[in-house]
């Protein structure tokens, strides 16, 4: 019976945590392509630009009024689905890898 209770938790759980993905995608994109104009206004490869996942769990906690872990696990969650490009400490948007 107790499992039966925790699956729902889980399920519960998971469907907060997917309730952020396209928010979380478009705040992605929009502090990617902020990444790119700082590179490209300094001369640099705008193609180097990447967020790491520390800053975007931190806007995410402030704009989304979240907690880190929770940011923490949406982000976990994106990368484990393949919506973004992750590598290392940094994510890209996933549009961004085929340009």
């Amino acid at each position: 019976m107790n499992s039966h209770f925790q699956k729902q938790t889980d399920h519960r759980q998971q469907t907060q945590i997917q309730s952020f993905y396209e928010p979380t995608l478009r705040l992605l994109s929009e502090v990617y392509e902020r990444k790119k104009s700082n590179l490209r206004s300094k001369g640099y490869d705008e193609n180097n630009a990447a967020v790491t996942k520390v800053e975007l769990s931190q806007k995410m906690a402030s704009r989304f009024r979240i907690t880190i872990w929770l940011a923490e696990q949406v982000i976990s969650s994106l990368v484990k689905a393949n919506r973004v490009i992750a590598f290392g400490g940094y994510l890209k948007p996933k549009e961004a890898g085929g340009k």
